[in-house]
């Protein structure tokens, strides 16, 4: 069994890459991250395959499959992520992740022997087109962040915000895995049923409570078989790495919609991830202890670890910008909604994979679990504009003449998320983003 929270060499700050752009300090990139991703180059008609990130550079996983210089589980974890997607990768196991993270460690670090056959294999990020990193065959997002679970039961129920069972099962629904796109993804703003205040006749058009939903997402690695269930000592076995996710949503949509069985059409018209997948052993320097808030109820025994205690939660900083149509004209920079962490989710990562499969539910590599919408204990910790604006009763200014409520078409929503503390070398998610286009109307016919 490979410890994931385990430091080693590769975690080394003072490491660094004759990969020149790995080395700056504001990289997402550096030695110590090296994320996957699918790419090939853009404009060209090449095959996609797999990349791995260093500094602005990508490692073209095919190209150095060519090369013969990797050797054992390496190679064969190179060969696998050669493909047009990494579920051949994610379904050999964190034995062979390790392999080939410890191989290209030591083929990026300053002085290795292996620079001049590699460096022909870098590929320019600017240059890049990205695909989703994996084939996802299915979709769960969950709801871990206590402090957004709070925030917006309060608005539907100021009595009794928390229902009984949020503390005691990780809460989560099935999603739509075909309308999931890599970041730069563009969607239409979506139609649906939604009551207008006041009525009680419900009309059909496009939503006019669009929001996103500042997420992370789970790729799970190498699946479990029907029936038998993964403990939390072996969750993270199964567990790939971590992406950025945007599980936008329709509010007016989902208000009417979702019950008694939850989100429909308010969510599956679009969700955007980043297109890099940060795998768990980089971010083994950034694991805390997993607490509790005083006062929660006992975990159930299935839901419990020592290691979870010890260093289930992860410091992951996140943060959501916007940039309108009018600011993107006028070429001003996006500009933050809000910022957190993490490390404040009710649930730990592994304790979703554990609730999930308790059942003998059969996960699949690239199945993608998202984290649900991630906001701290502070206002400026929202991670939607439902919370910042109090259910649309209040507006954000964005720019000098623009302020929003919800989102409107022609807005760019990005996401970024990094990972910093002392002793420790900063990693990256790079971003996520997507624009809203205006609805279709009713009577067009689709593209």
């Amino acid at each position: 069994m490979t410890d994931r929270t385990s430091l080693d060499e590769t975690h080394d700050p003072r490491a660094h890459s004759w990969v020149a752009s790995a080395n700056r300090a504001d990289s997402d990139f550096p030695i110590q991250n090296l994320p996957f991703a699918v790419f090939r180059r853009d404009g060209t008609a090449e095959e996609f395959r797999g990349g791995v990130a260093i500094g602005d550079q990508i490692v073209d996983l095919a190209a150095a499959a060519g090369l013969g210089s990797f050797r054992g589980e390496a190679e064969i974890g190179i060969r696998a992520a050669a493909q047009p997607s990494l579920n051949a990768l994610m379904r050999l196991g964190p034995g062979v992740w390790s392999a080939v993270r410890r191989a290209l460690f030591e083929a990026l670090l300053m002085g290795s022997r292996l620079q001049a056959g590699l460096q022909p294999c870098l590929v320019a990020q600017s240059d890049a087109q990205f695909s989703l990193p994996a084939q996802i065959g299915d979709y769960t997002d969950f709801y871990t962040s206590i402090h957004h679970a709070t925030a917006v039961g309060r608005m539907m129920r100021p009595d009794n915000p928390l229902l009984p069972n949020y503390q005691w099962v990780p809460i989560g629904y099935h999603g739509r895995s075909s309308s999931i796109g890599v970041s730069g993804q563009t969607f239409h703003r979506p139609l649906g049923q939604r009551l207008p205040p006041g009525t009680t006749q419900p009309v059909v058009g496009p939503s006019v409570r669009l929001d996103y939903e500042l997420e992370l997402g789970i790729f799970v690695g190498a699946g479990n078989a029907r029936g038998a269930r993964i403990s939390m000592q072996d969750a993270e076995e199964h567990i790939f790495g971590m992406c950025l996710l945007n599980d936008w949503s329709a509010r007016d949509i989902q208000a009417w919609e979702y019950q008694p069985l939850g989100p429909f059409l308010a969510k599956n018209f679009a969700t955007t991830i980043s297109p890099w997948v940060v795998t768990l052993q980089a971010l083994a320097p950034y694991r805390v202890p997993f607490e509790r808030p005083q006062g929660a109820s006992a975990l159930l025994p299935y839901l419990d670890s020592p290691t979870n205690r010890r260093a289930g939660a992860i410091d992951i900083r996140l943060e959501a910008l916007i940039q309108s149509a009018a600011m993107r004209e006028r070429r001003e920079p996006p500009q933050r909604l809000s910022s957190t962490t993490f490390r404040h989710a009710y649930w730990t990562i592994a304790q979703l994979v554990a609730h999930h499969t308790i059942n003998g539910c059969d996960l699949r590599a690239g199945d993608l679990l998202g984290t649900g919408t991630q906001s701290g204990p502070t206002p400026g910790e929202a991670g939607s504009l439902l919370e910042l604006s109090a259910g649309g009763s209040t507006s954000i200014q964005i720019a000098r003449d623009e302020t929003r409520s919800f989102l409107q078409d022609g807005d760019t929503v990005i996401f970024r998320g990094w990972c910093e503390r002392a002793g420790a070398a900063k990693i990256g998610f790079g971003t996520a983003q997507g624009t809203v286009l205006p609805a279709i109307d009713l009577g067009e016919k689709p593209a």
